[in-house]
């Protein structure tokens, strides 16, 4: 016998609709309805609001068949949201809709080594480009998405991976954009929600685990959006493997990191981070690798897997996404990957019939991981003000 549902809130019930209509692009009433569990009449008064508050659209289209809806719903492209995605060489500005596309991108550099100070005075930069832009064209902004790659619950006063003082951005913030909701996440979150928001066909829609590589290795615990709070970041990419290993940013030697990161792999391929970046997805077949080079790729995406394997040790689950340079190389040299899953102990994904897909990098489009990241905030608070408790 089914359980009865819980009851929702107002905000609860407009998270789910604002959240699948970020991660379909559009729905017809009746699937709509089907997919937040609501019956069509209380959609429709709900869609009511949310039209007439500007968050959603319908337009008509051809009817999926005959005698079918004409009405397809999506989300609105005049709400302005505002993302700042921080990375190891600058720190990018822009301007998007909620359909992730961009109307203004800024990039202000960094120092070569960054400091409180100076990481600082680059987001003062990027805040004061911001407001201008946004206040020449008469622009309000209903969210700000942020995200700092190694911020968590511990390092948001002193990040060890990008020094910087969360709070004291926040207090800018306030000063410059009064009114305005503010999120910061951790990077691999961002890109976390960019791909399940915005990569077609993505290969997951329930509780997964995500892992990024790309400046750094991290993952991010997702889970369904509608039941869950925001995704958790997991920074698994500092793991020790071998305490006489290279030195890895957070201080520590022979992190899963400092061997599989977007700068060891430039290093071991004789080239920088900035060029790979710049080639894509090219680099794949202009760089050339000899076999001794192959070889070591190999055993460093085995590392890569062990740590992932670990990871599904201390909390399983049935699927696993990575994203970044890794989903770029052939399936043979992908196997390494694999083969460090299930070399774990409890029998990597053997025992725990866990589903692994490769998806493309995305980092390089900076800052659409963070748009997406402003988007999913917005929607996951029913599009309501931020400090609203309104019930049911």
């Amino acid at each position: 016998m089914e359980m009865p549902e819980q009851p929702r809130s107002r905000r609860q019930t407009r998270a789910a609709i604002l959240t699948h209509l970020l991660q379909s692009g559009g729905s017809f009433r009746p699937p709509l309805a089907k997919a937040v569990r609501l019956s069509e009449a209380s959609l429709s008064r709900i869609l009511f609001d949310l039209k007439a508050e500007g968050l959603i659209e319908e337009v008509r289209r051809p009817a999926p068949y005959v005698g079918g809806p004409t009405g397809l719903v999506s989300l609105d492209g005049s709400v302005a949201l505002a993302a700042l995605e921080l990375t190891g060489q600058w720190l990018s500005v822009g301007v998007g809709g909620m359909s992730g596309e961009m109307h203004y991108i800024e990039r202000v550099p960094l120092l070569k080594k960054p400091t409180v100070e100076t990481v600082g005075r680059v987001f003062r930069e990027a805040l004061t480009l911001l407001r201008d832009w946004t206040r020449r064209r008469r622009i309000s902004l209903a969210q700000i998405g942020i995200t700092i790659p190694g911020l968590g619950r511990l390092s948001a006063a002193g990040n060890p991976i990008i020094s910087c003082d969360v709070e004291r951005i926040s207090d800018m913030l306030g000063g410059m954009f009064a009114g305005v909701p503010v999120e910061f996440t951790n990077s691999v979150v961002a890109h976390a929600t960019f791909h399940r928001c915005r990569t077609q066909d993505y290969p997951f829609s329930g509780a997964h685990l995500f892992v990024f590589v790309g400046q750094g290795v991290a993952g991010a615990w997702m889970d369904d959006p509608l039941e869950a709070d925001a995704p958790q970041p997991v920074e698994l990419g500092h793991m020790v493997f071998n305490a006489d290993g290279p030195r890895c940013r957070c201080g520590h030697h022979g992190c899963v990191e400092a061997y599989t990161s977007l700068p060891a792999l430039a290093e071991l391929l004789g080239a920088t981070e900035a060029e790979l970046l710049q080639l894509g997805s090219e680099w794949v077949s202009t760089i050339p690798r000899s076999s001794r080079m192959r070889q070591e790729l190999r055993q460093r995406l085995f590392r890569l897997g062990l740590s992932i394997g670990n990871t599904l040790n201390v909390k399983p689950c049935n699927g696993v996404a990575i994203s970044g340079w890794p989903s770029l190389l052939s399936e043979e040299d992908r196997k390494a990957v694999v083969d460090g899953i299930d070399a774990c102990l409890l029998g990597g994904r053997k025992l725990a019939q866990v589903s692994l897909a490769f998806v493309p990098p995305s980092n390089g489009n900076d800052p659409q991981a963070a748009l997406a990241f402003a988007a999913f905030c917005l929607a996951s608070r029913g599009g309501m003000p931020a400090a609203s408790t309104e019930a049911a």
